[in-house]
């Protein structure tokens, strides 16, 4: 019996398992979809469905710096330990490699890692590991040089926080940039690149505020505007307070470094993903349903 594409794909959507696992398994069972299920369980392949409905909210973001680019990626997986697992390390950093030639991140998953997709690879780790894993996002910088800078660092190349700086100048400064966007976290680069439906809030927000205070109209609008300008200094890299110099904005200490900033990148493991509360009779009663 000829296997199709369609087939293939019918068994790795109820699966889990890898294109070439599923392929095989439906060429060793004649195409017979019941028997290729049962034949995946039992090379211990369809583990990874069971696995797909568990948080993945720890993990580790990988970058990579070549030529004026630079590429973040974060890597999800279930637990702390897994992060430290050099296989889960390994994987990460090959991901990163193949994330330099393409855009985002549904190109990512379709990219070639030593013969499988990384969308297969991820699917395979998963059935060998034991844990749910996701490739969550990626992000990436271009410019005259690049820059790249990991806290909390697990190996070289990868940890909890990931930056990249794309500058012109000075590199010394532009790490100096990096330390200081890991530690300070702004929304945009200026206010020109800050998402103006952020700043439309956070401006509807200090007005209910100010007005709460019962004083005039014409006060109001200058309790604003000056609200304002901090929300935008204390939101933007350019406005921000550098820490390696408080007295100087980062905008002012570019200036003195002869150094320009063109665009940044910053990634932290879990941003965003709300993690599941279960207590600890919970967790060990997971652990013993294994």
């Amino acid at each position: 019996m000829a296997i199709t594409a369609a087939m293939v794909k019918q068994l790795r959507d109820s699966t889990g398992a890898g294109m070439m696992d599923a392929k095989k398994a439906l060429t060793e069972t004649g195409g017979d979809m019941e028997a290729a299920t049962d034949w995946l369980r039992t090379k211990g392949l369809s583990k990874a469905a069971k696995k797909s409905g568990r948080t993945a909210a720890e993990g580790l973001v990988a970058l990579n710096v070549a030529d004026g680019r630079g590429v973040a990626v974060e890597i999800n997986a279930e637990t702390d330990f897994v992060a430290k697992n050099a296989e889960f390390q390994d994987m990460a950093a090959a991901i990163a490699g193949a994330a330099l030639d393409v855009t985002d991140v549904e190109a990512l998953a379709a990219a070639d890692l030593g013969g499988k997709t990384v969308a297969d690879t991820l699917t395979d780790k998963i059935a060998t590991i034991g844990e749910n894993m996701s490739l969550r996002r990626m992000a990436r910088v271009e410019g005259a040089g690049v820059v790249s800078y990991v806290h909390n660092a697990a190996r070289d190349g990868m940890g909890k926080i990931g930056v990249l700086v794309a500058y012109d100048g000075d590199e010394g400064f532009a790490r100096q940039v990096a330390m200081h966007i890991a530690a300070s976290n702004p929304a945009a680069l200026d206010e020109a690149a800050l998402d103006p439906a952020i700043v439309e809030k956070e401006r509807a927000i200090q007005i209910d505020i100010a007005r709460e205070s019962g004083k005039p109209e014409a006060v109001i609008e200058k309790m604003i505007v000056g609200r304002m300008k901090k929300f935008i200094a204390e939101s933007t890299l350019m406005g921000q307070a550098f820490v390696m110099n408080p007295d100087l904005t980062v905008e002012a200490a570019a200036k003195e470094a002869g150094t320009a900033i063109t665009g940044f990148v910053r990634l932290e493991v879990g941003e965003g993903i709300e993690k599941k509360q279960e207590d600890f009779a919970a967790e060990v009663a997971k652990a013993a349903q294994g």
